[in-house]
C-alpha cells in the first residue's frame, strides 16, 4: 500500500494532542494526513465527536487509515457502529492506541457520556496498542476491548498512556505497528482479489 494512495486520519483524545504529542509528530511526518478537529476538546460530547469523524471521512473519498488515541479510540467504535456503509468502506483500517475505558469507576466526569462503549466488531482491520500500566485502561480491559472489536492487540510494558506525559513524543516504535496494520490490510486485499 503506497503512502500516496492512503489518507491518514488522526483522532486525538480528550484535551487534544499538543504539538509535542506523537500524533502531532505523525501528522507532520505522514503524507496525506489530517486531524479530526473537535469543537470542544475539554468537554467532549459523544454525538459531536462521532459527527466530526463522520464529516471528516465523508469529506474525502480516498481510502483512509484511522490513527486514534485514548477517547479517539472509543469515538471510532461508536462511529463504526452507526456509520453508513459507503463511509465504512472508505476506512481500510484503524490503529487504536491506549483506549480510554470510559466505563471505569474513576473515569473523569467529562468522558462519561461516551459510555457504554460500543462493542460491535469493527468492519475493518484494526490493531489495538495498550500498556500494562495505563491508568485510563488496564491491560486486561484493553485486551477485552480488542476482543470485542475484533482487533489484533499488543500490550506494551511500562508505556503508561502512550502520550507526552509517559515520554512518547515522537513514538518512532509506533510506526512499526502502523506498518504491521498496513501489511495486514494489504494481505486481506490480496485474499479478496
Amino acid at each position: 500500500m503506497g503512502s500516496e494512495a492512503i489518507r491518514y486520519l488522526i483522532l486525538p483524545g480528550w484535551q487534544g494532542s499538543p504539538e509535542e504529542h506523537w500524533q502531532s509528530h505523525w501528522q507532520r511526518s505522514l503524507p496525506n494526513s489530517a486531524r479530526v478537529e473537535q469543537a470542544d476538546w475539554l468537554n467532549p460530547r459523544r454525538g459531536d465527536w462521532v459527527a466530526a469523524l463522520n464529516q471528516a471521512v465523508e469529506a474525502d473519498p480516498r481510502p483512509t487509515i484511522l490513527i486514534a488515541h485514548s477517547l479517539g479510540c472509543v469515538t471510532v467504535a461508536h462511529w463504526a457502529a452507526q456509520a453508513p456503509l459507503e463511509l465504512l468502506r472508505r476506512v481500510r483500517g484503524a490503529l487504536l492506541v491506549a483506549p480510554a475505558d470510559v466505563e471505569r469507576p474513576d473515569c473523569p466526569e467529562p468522558l462519561r457520556n461516551f459510555a457504554p462503549i460500543a462493542r460491535d466488531l469493527l468492519p475493518f482491520p484494526s490493531l489495538l496498542i495498550g500498556s500494562d500500566n495505563d491508568a485510563a485502561a488496564s491491560a486486561a480491559r484493553a485486551l477485552e476491548l480488542a476482543r470485542q472489536w475484533g482487533s489484533e492487540a499488543a500490550i506494551l510494558r511500562g508505556a503508561g498512556h502512550i502520550n507526552v506525559k509517559s515520554g512518547h513524543r515522537h513514538w518512532e516504535q509506533g510506526f512499526g505497528y502502523l506498518y504491521r496494520l498496513q501489511g495486514r490490510i494489504e494481505q486481506q486485499a490480496r485474499l479478496r482479489a
